[in-house]
């Protein structure tokens, strides 16, 4: 074999080792909203109608602070290549400050919900039963993102697997909290979607606790910088800021175009936003095992140009997007074959189901390159080039609504 095939091996078998852990763990969060809107799809097309507007505003603030979190994992690798773990543990410090405080604000963004709802165009009614979601949603905002910046910060020290198994457990309570909530077991009064909005927040704050849990109890603290003062903080903490901005607005601009989707589909009745909610979770869902790639990625990326080798990081880049494309074209066949599976996982109502199994063969076309885009916008990430991926989000997503013509009126009337 080759020098040339060996190495591409290598990346293949280093992006695989760090990538599949990553996916589960990006997974899991996914899953947690997964699980809320299938479960809540069988309490009945008004409730899950309810949990998808919800989603609307805050599906774009979270994501958002997930990218400015982002940076976590760049820097920390870099230092953990350089050999200096007490910067890295800092760096880790400073990204929790940074998720707390910006997933506080985000929170109180989203109290007035009704209000926001309605701004948006939604029916009274409908605005009402979103309130209630939006608002327990949001108090599990800056756990998110303080999850986001610890596991990001495990993943460059090539720990996953803490991550891993805390969001396969969160699952599991999530799933039996949602069971209690929902339905109303155990002496527990049938809340729907209010019900899944408290399990998922409050398995949140645990996840986010466990973490941290383990991070002191299995790290030295004194070798990682994880106490005491941080005499770096300000410097490390523009650092974040400014490579997290960027790639913050670029995923909240993909994900408020989907919102707007999701807005026109309430528009329309609960009965189409019930099934565009269960079809754009099955387009999320492989969007994880994006990530997984996209962290990759970025790590091996960040890790090859640290040590100057130019070569290795474009054969990282090129390799993960790859086995990405690969992966999720496999995924979207399943899509085209199992169809009515897919759909009655969601719901079991003819009219919802009626919409939903074209919606889901629409997905699958949609799997492959939207994977493959999120995996070069991570090895831009790792090169710490990442403002045009912004520029394209931008231009991509949005550019439609800068005709004269087109305004939320316009678009209501046409879509209605």
């Amino acid at each position: 074999m080759s020098e040339a095939a060996r190495s591409w091996l290598s990346h293949a078998r280093s992006i695989l080792t760090l990538a599949l852990p990553v996916m589960v763990a990006r997974a899991g969060v996914l899953i947690l909203i997964a699980v809320d809107t299938a479960m809540t799809g069988h309490a009945g097309a008004d409730e899950l109608a309810a949990y998808a507007i919800a989603s609307v505003p805050m599906i774009p603030l979270m994501l958002l602070g997930i990218g400015l979190m982002s940076g976590t994992t760049i820097f920390a690798a870099r230092a953990m290549a350089n050999g200096d773990t007490r910067e890295a543990g800092r760096i880790w410090r400073v990204a929790c400050s940074i998720a707390l405080q910006s997933g506080t604000i985000m929170a109180l963004i989203c109290l007035p919900g009704a209000w926001w709802l309605e701004l948006l165009g939604q029916a009274r009614d409908l605005a009402a039963a979103g309130a209630g979601p939006l608002f327990y949603l949001s108090l599990g905002l800056p756990a998110v993102l303080g999850f986001a910046a610890t596991s990001f910060f495990l993943e460059s020290l090539g720990r996953p697997l803490p991550g891993v198994a805390i969001i396969l457990a969160a699952n599991i309570l999530n799933a039996f909290l949602n069971w209690l909530l929902i339905y109303g077991q155990w002496g527990f009064a049938a809340s729907g979607a209010d019900g899944a909005a408290i399990a998922t927040t409050v398995v949140r704050w645990l996840s986010l606790i466990a973490l941290c849990v383990y991070i002191y109890w299995r790290l030295p603290q004194q070798r990682f910088g994880l106490t005491g003062i941080n005499p770096q903080a300000g410097k490390l903490r523009r650092r974040i800021w400014r490579f997290g901005i960027p790639m913050g607005l670029a995923h909240m601009l993909e994900s408020a175009a989907f919102a707007t989707m999701t807005i026109f589909a309430g528009w329309m009745g609960t009965i189409p936003l019930a099934a565009f909610q269960s079809a754009f979770n099955l387009l999320s869902l492989p969007f994880m095992l994006a990530l997984g790639f996209s962290t990759a990625a970025s790590v091996r990326v960040a890790s090859a140009l640290a040590r100057k080798r130019t070569a290795d990081a474009l054969r990282a880049g090129v390799t993960a997007t790859a086995l990405c494309a690969s992966a999720l074209a496999a995924l979207a066949i399943s899509y085209a074959l199992f169809t009515p599976f897919y759909a009655g996982l969601y719901s079991n109502e003819e009219p919802v189901l009626a919409l939903l199994l074209p919606a889901i063969i629409a997905a699958a076309w949609v799997l492959c390159p939207d994977g493959m885009q999120g995996t070069l916008i991570g090895a831009l990430r790792g090169c710490g080039d990442v403002w045009p991926a912004t520029g394209l989000y931008i231009m991509c997503f949005w550019a439609s609504w800068c005709r004269p013509d087109t305004g939320w009126e316009s678009t209501r009337a046409m879509v209605q």
